[in-house]
């Protein structure tokens, strides 16, 4: 099994290892190629086994920095002797780093590889992570939690340049969907872990929490992590070479539709992250505990869908298809939240507003991975900033959606509602205007 610096396999391995382990059909190994190639595949379906568990804890970074510290929002806001509004920076700055950070890590990656990159973003992901547990005030608080999000996009980003490294097609639709599995467990375990905390500590103990894990990670990526770039593949110019793909990219009429409506149908997601702490616990009465397991649930209906998709749908329907479907069932759910929210059904409790939170929570298994894959496919070069755009993208307009949902204060879930609308009637409008998935460009499988 690949270790350290190697490089994970040369063309023959390769070949197999994008194979084995995706699911892909026509994956079975050359009957004649005797006992050493069987010996390779095993090899590779270890390999395979291995970057898919330490993949998916690279991208369950996000839900890990924002999910466990979601139940002490409030907290937070009393011992900080600081406005709702102002602790909600505190995640707008870790989604605002996540997006720079991830515009910078990707050229990198796709310069000099994915292992030196990712190993130094995560040492400093832990320093910042340990800096937020000892913040004195919501200003450098809010300061750390930027730190915290530069670093930790290098998770991300490059989670998504090694898939691409290693899956092509339907393949890496499966992979996506195998990845929302392991991650989906990071935010429905996340906010359960934070609400146990503050039984025993207050929220500083949270951010201690997740230094512990940072540490863990760091050390797993160091010692079982391969390099999946190889260096001829490696571009060897600079910005400006950086900038000339990120054009090119952009340029693609589809990859941009596909990323917008990525973005959008994130900053739907992330406005119930940013304001279900408090509409849930102040507006509707839930106990931080009552609310990590609403939260667990959602997030648990996230997970499943993502698998329908990768294990039911994909290869048998359009990848296109199934976007479309899914982000008109988060318009509709994000409706009937508006419609709540609003009193045009009476006064409804919090069992109503949780069903629709959960029905749009769902839907986002198959949008998420789908607009990725989507994406990524109309891409075989320069996968790192692809997958900068996607995530910075992502990050930014959720950022900017993030403090809109606490402008009316803390007791109504009027604002919530509406930027999770408005946000995906855009995806919605950006799918359709600029994939025109009707001209067959979506072929089954997503093929592009």
């Amino acid at each position: 099994m690949p270790e350290g610096g190697a490089f994970i396999a040369d063309t023959t391995a390769d070949t197999t290892a994008k194979a084995v382990g995706s699911g892909a059909p026509g994956a079975a190994p050359d009957a004649g190629a005797g006992a050493p190639a069987a010996h390779r595949d095993a090899a590779a379906r270890r390999t395979g086994l291995l970057v898919t568990l330490l993949l998916g804890g690279l991208t369950a970074i996000p839900p890990l920095a924002m999910d466990m510290y979601l139940p002490a929002l409030p907290e937070v806001t009393r011992s900080l002797h600081a406005p709702a509004a102002t602790v909600q920076l505190t995640l707008t700055a870790c989604l605002a780093g996540m997006a720079f950070g991830q515009l910078a890590v990707g050229p990198m990656s796709d310069r000099w590889g994915r292992r030196r990159p990712l190993l130094v973003g995560l040492a400093v992901y832990v320093v910042a992570t340990a800096l937020c547990a000892f913040a004195p005030t919501v200003e450098l608080l809010v300061a750390f939690r930027l730190a915290q999000g530069l670093a930790g996009a290098a998770g991300i980003v490059i989670a998504r340049a090694v898939a691409r490294d290693l899956y092509d097609g339907v393949a890496m639709a499966r992979f996506f969907s195998t990845l929302m599995l392991i991650s989906g467990v990071a935010p429905i375990v996340a906010p359960l872990i934070g609400g146990q905390i503050l039984r025993v500590t207050d929220w500083r103990g949270v951010f201690v929490v997740l230094t512990v894990v940072g540490v863990l990670l760091t050390a797993l990526v160091w010692a079982k992590l391969p390099e999946t770039l190889a260096p001829a593949d490696r571009h060897g110019g600079g910005v400006g070479e950086a900038l000339g793909s990120m054009r090119r990219l952009l340029a693609d009429r589809a990859f941009t539709g596909y990323m917008l409506a990525g973005g959008f149908a994130f900053a739907s997601l992330f406005a119930y992250v940013a304001a279900s702490p408090f509409v849930m616990q102040e507006i509707y009465g839930a106990s931080p505990q009552t609310f990590s397991l609403l939260f667990g649930l959602n997030s648990i209906g996230l997970m499943i869908m993502g698998q329908v998709n990768g294990k039911l749908l994909v290869g048998r329907v359009g990848l296109d298809k199934v976007l479309g479907i899914g982000l008109v069932v988060v318009v509709v759910a994000a409706a009937a939240l508006l419609l709540m929210s609003l009193g045009v059904f009476g006064e409804v409790g919090l069992v109503p507003v949780a069903a629709a939170l959960f029905v749009l929570m769902s839907a986002m298994g198959v949008t998420l991975p789908n607009t990725q894959t989507l994406a990524l496919m109309r891409t075989r070069h320069a996968a790192g900033s692809a997958s900068a755009l996607l995530g910075t993208v992502s990050f930014l307009i959720a950022a900017i959606a993030s403090p809109l949902v606490g402008i009316a204060g803390e007791d109504t879930a009027v604002p919530m509602a509406v930027v999770q609308l408005v946000s995906a009637l855009v995806a919605l409008a950006c799918f359709l205007g600029m994939c025109r998935p009707r001209n067959g460009k979506g072929a089954k499988g997503g093929g592009v």
